[in-house]
């Protein structure tokens, strides 16, 4: 996978090392081989709008289309968190309805969970403050709140970077093919989005990374700092 060429705009139009370093990091960790001791999940959240039809929908019959209301009625937002392994396939959505660091820290929970036998399990995610790992010595005492930081390994994205962030490619399959319609309540939402899950992992849809440092350097060069001399 290479990104699109609609996501530059995302990338800082000039030099800058921290986007560099944090990209090329990622970079690397993607051309790894697979191991599934060293599993390498990524992590993202959105939010969907609930809306509910004012009207029925009318069916589509012979001879006219499926019609819908364009009036609806707002029901609150709910979050989803995706968790992916996108070397086996495999992920995991939550419907919550905040997006804090409790809910962060579940989600870390269990992937620690789905993962037991891993000796290191390496996160890629954003730079939300919500991502916080100081957070687990809020919410567990010390010694087990070491034991989980002790499994995971953090990966942060650069600020305008969320292409680099391979839940985005879950992101939008979920939304062309499950969320590109109203959805009127919570538990709806929870139980389409939990039939999608199913159906996805038994597809075992893997992403082949394509895009590398070698990439980056030729088509981003813009983006590297002139060499500075080092003193003696």
């Amino acid at each position: 996978m290479k990104p699109h060429r609609s996501e530059y705009w995302l990338i800082p139009p000039k030099e800058n090392a921290e986007f560099v370093y944090r990209m090329e990091t990622l970079l690397s960790l993607y051309q790894e081989p697979y191991d599934e001791s060293r599993p390498v999940i990524c992590f993202d959240e959105s939010s969907k709008e609930l809306r509910k039809h004012v009207r029925d929908p009318l069916p589509a019959r012979p001879g006219a289309v499926a019609r819908t209301d364009h009036h609806y009625e707002r029901n609150g937002t709910c979050m989803l968190h995706v968790a992916t392994e996108p070397l086996t396939g495999w992920c995991r959505l939550h419907v919550t309805d905040r997006r804090r660091t409790t809910e962060w820290i579940d989600g870390m929970v269990a992937i620690a969970d789905d993962y037991p036998d891993a000796d290191c399990i390496r996160v890629v995610l954003d730079n939300l403050s919500t991502h916080n790992p100081a957070a687990f010595y809020r919410f567990f005492p010390p010694e087990q709140a070491r034991e989980y930081l002790d499994r995971f390994e953090f990966y942060y994205t650069p600020t305008h970077g969320s292409w680099l962030n391979m839940a985005e490619l879950v992101w939008s399959s979920l939304q062309t093919q499950c969320l590109n319609r109203r959805i009127p309540d919570a538990a709806t939402l929870q139980s389409e989005v939990a039939a999608w899950e199913t159906e996805r992992n038994q597809m075992d849809a893997t992403v082949n990374w394509q895009f590398t440092n070698e990439d980056a350097r030729t088509r981003l060069h813009r983006l590297y700092p002139t060499t500075e001399e080092t003193e003696n």
